[in-house]
């Protein structure tokens, strides 16, 4: 009886404003993650589920002693975390005053893709001003793992300094091609499939031709830098386009740069291969 009453008095208001309530709790709790991400804070709240996990073991087993302690720690822990989180609560306000922590959660991906393009047009810049040759792949959809392990693995963050030192010339792996994943370079000297196509104009060497043969088999999008004229190319879709301008480049990177992408066989921003 008292069952059917709860379902008599539940009203299209009621449920549309327990609903509400629930999401802003829980994008509260995501912006709280969104800001506490990659600091020591992560690691201290890891702590504090341990405690409440072991308050309710003690409970449960009944460990008088025990359980007191834990609600000792429990009780105190509060004004402790205040303490210990004060430069990521004082972070959160200053942000939350300034309007950014709401932004932040809906153009992180637009600032990575921003920072990333920045540091590879600073690295083409100047290897393209001091006629520094350089392969790079961007892998899209079509993954790239036969051509990724053809060279050495790296995984590693991107930055124009190390886009930069890979293809110094005389180092072990300025020959190669580099693939990237999404915000990684997965590798550096990777073997890629040479075009057959006799629409490359004759002056054009192995880069060129590799650079075009990648995309003919792959939706990936590939940026050249030749070493004897320090012309900056591109190609996708099997079409090489030469003589590409910084501000054009740029427009393609923001166009053709998958920042975040799921993890698939092969492919993707968390591939492993």
């Amino acid at each position: 009886m008292e069952t059917a009453n709860f379902f008599e008095n539940i009203t299209t208001s009621f449920v549309i404003t327990n609903l509400i309530d629930i999401l802003i709790v829980w994008y509260v709790f995501y912006l709280i993650l969104t800001v506490i991400k990659g600091t020591k804070a992560v690691q201290l709240i890891k702590g504090i589920f341990f405690i409440i996990i072991g308050r309710v073991i003690s409970n449960f087993f009944d460990l008088t002693t025990t359980t007191q302690i834990f609600d000792m720690v429990l009780q105190w822990g509060f004004l402790a975390v205040i303490v210990i989180f004060q430069p990521e609560l004082r972070r959160a306000l200053e942000q939350l005053g300034r309007g950014s922590l709401f932004r932040a959660s809906t153009s992180s991906e637009e600032a990575a893709l921003e920072k990333l393009t920045q540091d590879m047009l600073t690295a083409v810049r100047y290897m393209a001003k001091r006629r520094i040759g350089a392969l790079i792949v961007l892998e899209k959809e079509t993954g790239l793992k036969d051509y990724i392990e053809t060279g050495v693995p790296l995984y590693s963050e991107i930055s124009s300094q190390l886009l930069i030192n890979i293809f110094i010339p005389n180092t072990p792996l300025h020959d190669g091609a580099m693939i990237i994943q999404g915000d990684k370079i997965a590798t550096a000297g990777s073997y890629l499939p040479l075009s057959e196509s006799n629409k490359i104009a004759k002056d054009l060497g192995t880069r060129h031709r590799a650079a075009v043969g990648i995309s003919e088999v792959t939706d990936a999008f590939t940026i050249i830098v030749s070493e004897e004229t320090g012309n900056v190319s591109v190609t996708q879709g099997g079409k090489l386009t030469k003589d590409i301008k910084m501000e054009n480049l740029e427009e393609l990177l923001r166009k053709n740069w998958l920042v975040t992408s799921n993890a698939k066989e092969g492919g993707g921003l968390f591939a492993r291969k």
